[in-house]
């Protein structure tokens, strides 16, 4: 049984790449395609090379934070049953689940917050409060996942009045050709930030099932996350993501050129600096700084929306779904039911 369910976790951490690429695709490839400098499919062919190159180049940071750093290692050590492994394949159910749900409804996931929120909330029941190592969840991943669109935001603003005034045809040619290493920039460092989500769980279920006894992302793992992610952004990337829609918010190439290298900059920082954070948000963030578009206002609501959803309700409802999974499972498998059942006993029930 405890095989199977190590498997399980491994196809399901390589399915969420795949699910971050399709979600992400088209807000990366957004801002080239509408704005004409780059059609659909040279930006989504540059985009997939970069997506499986960048998790090649960039170290494994992230996945160290989310894998070693924020929940206690300890939780994963052999001997403690199929606890450690319900918890990972609940944490995943429940990250996956709300990443489609999300989808369908037409909400941004913001794939960081309900990853990061589902390990929590199954770490959480399956092992209470001590499991978590709160202080570098803040100051790792909170607060850089809050602080990245705002600096997105502020290069935008930085560097958009110099280049926006008085720009001529000659400009916006020299713009467009820019944007081939500007788009290889933010797809390589959204690559590589958004594979070692999965790269972390499957090194997670490694340590669990005691292949390893330290943590340590194995090659084969790398090289299938983005593999995986880069997939995802393959078929995703075909629905370009409507950033306002285009008729609405009309990106001219020197905007589609700020906004990537200024998105791009921010997530390879917070990459090496092992934040995870969300490419959807810091993409929007930066067109709205570059002052993009002739209806500021309303992209304002919609990066506000995004914002609000993946902290007010992505996070808990990923954690509170993750919970109720672990509890579920291990009692179906007679595992117990971790912190629920203590507490319970605590009442006489």
């Amino acid at each position: 049984m405890e095989q199977i369910l190590c498997i399980a976790v491994g196809a399901l951490a390589f399915l969420f790449a795949f699910i971050n690429g399709f979600h992400d695709g088209g807000n990366v490839i957004a801002p080239s395609v509408l704005s004409r400098s780059l059609t659909t499919r040279t930006a989504l062919c540059l985009t997939c090379v970069a997506a499986f190159i960048g998790p090649l180049l960039f170290g494994t940071a992230v996945a160290t934070t989310i894998g070693r750093e924020i929940i206690d290692p300890s939780c994963l050590l052999p001997g403690r049953g199929l606890a450690p492994t319900l918890f990972l394949l609940s944490a995943l159910v429940s990250a996956l689940t709300w990443s489609l749900l999300t989808w369908w409804v037409g909400f941004a996931p913001g794939s960081s917050h309900t990853l990061i929120g589902a390990l929590v909330g199954g770490a959480l029941a399956a092992f209470g409060l001590d499991s978590v190592h709160w202080s570098p969840l803040f100051f790792k991943v909170l607060v850089i996942l809050l602080i990245s669109p705002a600096i997105g935001m502020l290069l935008g603003l930085a560097v958009s009045g110099r280049l926006v005034r008085g720009r001529d045809e000659k400009e916006k040619v020299g713009s467009k050709r820019m944007q081939v290493a500007s788009l290889v920039l933010l797809a390589a460092s959204h690559g590589t930030n958004n594979a070692q989500k999965a790269m972390a769980v499957i090194t997670m279920i490694l340590l669990a099932s005691g292949s390893m006894a330290v943590f340590s992302v194995p090659g084969w793992a790398i090289v299938g996350c983005a593999a995986a992610l880069a997939a995802g952004v393959l078929v995703g990337g075909w629905r370009v993501a409507k950033i306002r829609g285009n008729k609405a918010f009309r990106i001219e190439p020197v905007h589609a050129l700020t906004s990537q290298v200024g998105t791009g900059a921010v997530v390879l920082a917070a990459t090496l600096l092992g934040g995870p954070v969300s490419t959807g948000e810091i993409v929007k963030s930066t067109i709205l700084g570059v002052g993009a578009g002739d209806r500021p206002k309303r992209m304002q609501r919609v990066v506000a929306k995004d914002i609000a959803i993946a902290w007010l309700v992505s996070a808990p409802a990923s954690a509170f779904l993750a919970a109720v999974i672990y509890w579920c499972v291990s009692g179906a498998l007679g595992e117990g039911m971790g912190r629920f059942g203590e507490l319970m006993k605590v009442f006489g029930q």
